[in-house]
């Protein structure tokens, strides 16, 4: 089926399909504790009164190591997502209010691109034969991507607000159901 034939038969169909729900997406452990540290970050931006979290409260907080946090700390700090003050009075703080910071925004400043294949941009990858159509793949898997990650704010994850394409399809119980390794099944 070709792309344009997919792309009718899914309007055909009436609903939003969830692109990602075949796919594997690899979180970091790096991304992983940069969320945990960003959201402390985050509530204590929108308190009333803008304060320094200092790195080692927030290991404690999220029970993250202290040197690898730090590590990633100053990663989001090249990036310009915090900004820190040394010194006593110091700490770390979000460089932008939590609704301007995406989840692709630190997914890219902590592991570089959001999708890769074998290392180079979807776009550049060259198939022959069978295979020629394999790019728009990954191509649309990039773009399925993207559709989560640069729509989601640091700002919707603490308010426990998704975008509601997006809540649509966790209601999906699809969506939460793990598939198992192995060789492919009816059921998978």
């Amino acid at each position: 089926m070709s792309t344009k034939q997919a792309s009718k038969s899914r309007r055909a169909g009436g609903g939003q399909e969830n692109p990602l729900s075949a796919g594997t997406v690899h979180v970091s452990a790096r991304v992983e504790y940069a969320f945990c540290a960003l959201l402390e970050l985050s509530r204590a931006t929108t308190c009333e009164r803008h304060v320094l979290v200092k790195g080692k409260e927030l290991a404690s907080a999220q029970k993250i190591p202290l040197r690898f946090l730090e590590a990633i700390l100053g990663q989001l700090r090249g990036a310009g997502l915090v900004t820190s003050k040394r010194g006593g009075a110091g700490g770390y703080a979000l460089a932008r209010s939590p609704s301007q910071i995406t989840v692709a925004d630190v997914v890219r400043a902590l592991d570089g691109p959001l999708t890769d294949v074998r290392g180079d941009r979807p776009e550049d990858a060259e198939y022959i034969g069978a295979a020629r159509n394999l790019k728009v793949v990954w191509v649309a898997t990039r773009a399925a991507v993207r559709s989560v990650l640069d729509r989601v704010t640091l700002q919707d994850i603490e308010g426990g607000e998704l975008p509601d394409h997006l809540s649509q399809w966790v209601q999906d119980p699809q969506a939460w159901r793990t598939h198992r390794k192995g060789p492919p099944s009816a059921v998978s």
